[in-house]
């Protein structure tokens, strides 16, 4: 996930789908998705510089990464606040691409994260799956790591969905399950509970050892279980990693 280079161009057909979504809009539309995302990069710059920020990776996952190892990185939906960090703070050795749903606030998080460095498709589980399908194929044929959130676009909370697993297996990358807790944090009473850290929060980033997932013939609901299971452990350790309590929450 590298800092300040810009992202590469889609390709004609998510070029062609992303004009068709943005049709509707009308020019105020337009200018609020794009003034939101400016205004939501800078915010997120300047408030990851103040936090105190922990990476745990006993797998070693960075160091594989930076030996050209591709993975896809498997956040939860309420974490999304704080994967940027991995930019910003931690300075992860390669570019990523990130798969965000087709709706409007998605838009504002992709205009967001592009002035970050972190690149975006278009699709879920419930609209445009192979549209962003093909979208992280291509990416993955850059050299470049796939970001996926297997709870979104609408939950359950903390439930992935196939969709994860059927990356991995199209792909045959591995999928690393990052854990990150913030203390102390707000939280949106959104169905989520969307995590936004307090300036000079602390933070703890957790990369669980890489999942792996046979191309065919394995069962899918235990695929679904390990990355689940991986998820819930990663996430585990960076409570323990901020003192083993859960941690304050102010709504």
């Amino acid at each position: 996930m590298t800092r300040g280079t810009a992202p590469a161009p889609l390709p004609p057909r998510e070029r062609r789908a992303a004009a068709a979504f943005r049709r509707r809009w009308s020019w105020r539309t337009e200018l609020w998705v794009a003034g939101l995302g400016w205004v939501i990069a800078l915010a997120l710059r300047v408030v990851h510089l103040t936090l105190r920020v922990r990476y745990v990776d006993e797998a070693g996952v960075r160091a594989r990464r930076a030996r050209g190892e591709q993975i896809i990185a498997a956040f939860w939906h309420d974490t999304i606040a704080l994967v940027p960090l991995m930019v910003t703070r931690l300075r992860w050795p390669g570019r990523a691409c990130v798969m965000l749903s087709w709706h409007r606030d998605a838009e504002i998080a992709a205009r967001a994260v592009a002035r970050l460095g972190i690149e975006s498709v278009h699709g879920s589980s419930t609209r445009g799956w192979l549209g962003g399908l093909r979208g992280l194929l291509a990416a993955q044929a850059r050299g470049e790591d796939l970001v996926i959130v297997p709870d979104g676009p609408r939950g359950p909370r903390h439930r992935a969905k196939e969709g994860v697993v059927q990356l991995a297996r199209t792909t045959g990358l591995p999928v690393v399950a990052f854990g990150a807790v913030a203390s102390p944090v707000y939280r949106l009473r959104s169905w989520d509970r969307l995590q936004l850290p307090w300036p000079f929060a602390r933070v703890a980033v957790v990369a669980s050892e890489p999942v792996r997932v046979a191309r065919g013939g394995e069962n899918l609901a235990e695929s679904l279980a390990a990355v689940e299971a991986a998820l819930a452990r990663a996430t585990a350790t960076a409570t323990t990693a901020l003192g083993g309590r859960a941690p304050r929450a102010v709504c």
